[in-house]
């Protein structure tokens, strides 16, 4: 008798608790799903304007990443674990193209003879990036029988906002793995560039004087930075 009714109080308390249980989980989880929600926010007010129909916040906005792309942050921790991979398996020689200590290019070599190379410029908003953090795609390019070459150079913050140190020294790159392609075992008429550094450029790409123009006051607005304007 003793047994029979501790296993009905038994089978009572799971009947009762697991229910509970599940809503409590249940609960928590609806809850941290709203805590991730966006609070919603009335319309925001204007600063002054800076230029044409933008203030200095949409300026910013044009120029940071994360607003568009919120995993960005996500997405550049994936990105870097994976060229620290390949990276270190890969083993790239890494050579000098300038006299200065960011000038030099890491090179992803692959076994087939005269084989086309590709250049890749990394992006970063002209602050940030780094040729050892772009080893990520070398391996499909040496796998399918290409070099990778990554590229480094300095970052505008570093130069006074000077864009043409920067244009400078990946002209110079480019022109150096041209040069010297057939002591890495590759083909300087099978050179080809990634690029994301320069992507979508205005003067280059038929989207017009229009858009170059605020190309380039955007630039020099950029979270107050005054960028000589002879250097945009």
């Amino acid at each position: 008798m003793t047994e029979t009714k501790l296993l009905t109080e038994s089978r009572l308390t799971r009947r009762i608790v697991l229910p509970v249980v599940s809503l409590v989980l249940a609960a928590v989880v609806v809850g941290s799903v709203l805590a991730q929600e966006p609070t919603q926010q009335g319309p925001r007010v204007k600063s002054p304007l800076v230029w044409l129909d933008m203030d200095q916040k949409e300026i910013d906005d044009a120029y940071d990443q994360s607003v568009w792309a919120p995993n960005q942050q996500h997405v550049s921790k994936r990105r870097a674990v994976w060229s620290e991979s390949v990276h270190a398996r890969l083993k790239p020689e890494r050579v000098a193209y300038g006299p200065t200590e960011i000038e030099k290019v890491d090179i992803y070599k692959t076994k087939e003879p005269n084989a086309p190379i590709r250049v890749f410029l990394h992006g970063g908003a002209w602050l940030s990036g780094s040729a050892k953090n772009s080893a990520y795609p070398a391996e499909m390019f040496v796998t399918a029988g290409a070099h990778y070459v990554a590229v480094d150079f300095v970052d505008v913050g570093k130069v006074d906002g000077n864009l043409t140190t920067m244009a400078d020294q990946v002209r110079r790159a480019v022109a150096w793995v041209y040069k010297n392609a057939a002591s890495f075992g590759g083909d300087p008429n099978r050179l080809l560039r990634l690029r994301t550094l320069f992507r979508r450029s205005p003067s280059r790409s038929g989207y017009g004087d229009g858009l170059e123009k605020r190309f380039r006051f955007a630039a020099r607005h950029h979270k107050g930075r005054s960028i000589d304007e002879r250097h945009v």
